[in-house]
């Protein structure tokens, strides 16, 4: 993926990762549109960063991103690249009687359909570009989960997966497939986070990661910050132990 001179759709851009990165790829050079459920928000960003475009959506509502897809490509026929950020977690327990399947049902919608529906919907345009890049935000914990956020853990196990299988049906075309896959990070994605002594700063999280897309630093597609490395190869490097450190 190059740098600069892209225009990106990014889903969730309106707060955390979304934002930061959409605001570090803007200041490269690219023309960044971002997407969420909140106008407010998205207003703010934008009116922050000038020249920014943005467009709500609902990456769970079906019917809405597949209108959204045809209407992008229309206001934005450069449209070459999307990152799919967009995500929601939430702490479940699995004992408690009656089990309450809401939050399981929004966390797939929103983390695994989301996704796979908005590439559906992109993805023609996006092969009919000279060059073009999808991203997929997946997590450390899609490699090992956090007990206490079970569909969370698994959505993005499954988009790693899914990512893996779109990028191997899409070896021999110009559409270049790449993972995100976060630690803990200091944002508002579940209470509590930002206030973590462990979470990672933002910033220092959006200067790596736009460091290693500049040097096309992404062995096996995959972009990893040196954070998460413990979690990405915790299978090949001590499970046990890293599991523990996660779950106490």
């Amino acid at each position: 993926m190059n740098i600069s001179g892209n225009t990106i759709l990014i889903t969730g851009g309106g707060t955390g990762i979304g934002r930061a990165l959409a605001q570090a790829l803007h200041a490269r050079g690219n023309q960044i549109i971002i997407t969420g459920r909140r106008e407010d928000v998205l207003k703010d960003v934008a009116a922050a960063n000038p020249g920014m475009a943005w467009a709500t959506l609902d990456v769970a509502d079906s019917a809405a991103v597949a209108a959204f897809g045809e209407q992008i490509v229309r206001d934005h026929p450069a449209l070459n690249a999307v990152i799919l950020n967009a995500g929601i977690m939430k702490p479940e327990d699995l004992t408690a009687r009656p089990f309450d399947f809401a939050t399981v049902e929004a966390t797939i919608a929103t983390n695994l359909l989301g996704p796979i529906r908005l590439t559906a919907a992109l993805l023609p345009h996006l092969q009919a570009q000279p060059a073009a890049t999808i991203v997929t935000v997946t997590s450390g914990l899609a490699f090992i989960p956090l007990a206490a956020t079970p569909t969370y853990n698994a959505t993005k196990a499954a988009i790693h997966s899914w990512t893996e299988s779109l990028r191997h049906q899409l070896r021999d075309t110009a559409v270049e497939v790449l993972e995100l896959a976060p630690p803990a990070v200091a944002t508002d994605l579940m209470p509590g986070h930002a206030q973590n002594p462990n979470s990672m700063p933002l910033a220092d999280y959006t200067a790596e990661v736009i460091g290693l897309i500049e040097r096309g630093n992404t062995p096996r597609g995959e972009i990893l910050v040196e954070r998460v490395k413990p979690l990405r190869f915790a299978e090949a490097n001590g499970y046990e132990a890293v599991f523990q450190m996660l779950n106490g």
